[in-house]
């Protein structure tokens, strides 16, 4: 008997159809992605069945789409803790970044049983933190809706970008590299599914970073994006104003009282990332050749150039 949470009914259909979950079949397919891991000298993950269950489910148990994940998950945690490596959530740095509420994610779901809707705003200040200092509570938070929120585990996320706040040194400071990261920590190693991409209040200066954002995601997450010129009266088309926050006249929560939620949430799992501490990857263990992320992602480059001119 598999110790995982039991899903709504109407996440299991979905679980079910859309992610080719078959119950009976869940402990044996948990056993076998267990089983793999136990045999990587150079991998140490997490092995308990509602970790595994949601990397299953994130790769619509396909075994050897799971393990990839797994391997991407906790190699780039490795290679860069500054960003997805959080262990102590109540470091006095995590905790102010993420009162900042530059990633909040609302409390009801898109149509009450769909996507958790998370929207993104340039909340913080360029001359104390760094955009990739932001990933590190809001990655942290993602992870943990992951394994604790049937809804991001079944159904995904739906993203808001609201760029207003974002002013061009903000933008400068976003690289290449740190986009092909995040995309690929977001994609390819996240055991969720992202189902749509909405990016409002674009200045004029963002529209390079957006160009070489939109090249770094795949073909089905592309046209999945959508870049609205009309703020919110636009967005409340694909996403209804019922379902936007307070902050943006709707009714579904308010961005504090979110920022609020999550800050409980991770006092209460403060353990949990006290043990991320023990997992991860040693790549001079990996069989044949070690895994290249700095290959993968480049050094430095900047869009200075391109927002400029």
């Amino acid at each position: 008997m598999a110790n995982i949470r039991p899903l709504p009914d109407d996440l299991q259909k979905v679980a079910i159809k859309d992610l080719n979950e078959e119950p009976s079949r869940i402990p044996e397919d948990l056993q076998a992605l267990r089983t793999w891991i136990q045999q990587q000298p150079y991998l140490r993950a997490r092995i308990d069945d509602q970790f595994l269950i949601q990397f299953l489910r994130g790769s619509k148990y396909s075994l050897e789409k799971a393990k990839q994940k797994i391997d991407l998950f906790y190699s780039l945690k490795t290679k860069y803790p500054e960003m997805f490596g959080a262990t102590d959530v109540n470091e006095p740095k995590f905790k102010e970044i993420h009162s900042l509420g530059c990633y909040t994610l609302l409390p009801v779901p898109l149509h009450e049983t769909g996507a958790r809707i998370c929207v993104y705003q340039f909340n913080y200040c360029i001359d104390k933190f760094s955009n990739e200092d932001i990933y590190y509570p809001a990655c942290s938070m993602f992870e943990l809706a992951m394994l604790n929120d049937p809804y991001v585990g079944i159904n995904g996320f739906v993203f808001i970008y609201d760029l207003a706040k974002g002013t061009t040194r903000h933008l400068l400071e976003i690289t290449p590299t740190v986009l092909k990261k995040v995309v690929s920590f977001m994609e390819k190693s996240m055991p969720v599914r992202i189902k749509s991409i909405y990016i409002i209040n674009a200045p004029p200066a963002a529209q390079a970073i957006l160009k070489i954002a939109i090249s770094l995601v795949s073909e089905k997450l592309r046209k999945r994006l959508h870049i609205l010129s009309n703020g919110i009266k636009e967005l409340a088309q694909y996403v209804p104003l019922k379902y936007l926050p307070r902050d943006y006249g709707g009714e579904n929560g308010s961005f504090n009282d979110s920022i609020q939620e999550y800050t409980k949430l991770f006092e209460l799992h403060c353990d949990y990332f006290k043990e991320n501490a023990l997992y991860g990857t040693d790549e001079s263990l990996r069989p044949g050749k070690p895994l290249d992320l700095e290959g993968l992602f480049g050094v430095g480059g900047s869009f200075r150039k391109l927002v400029v001119d």
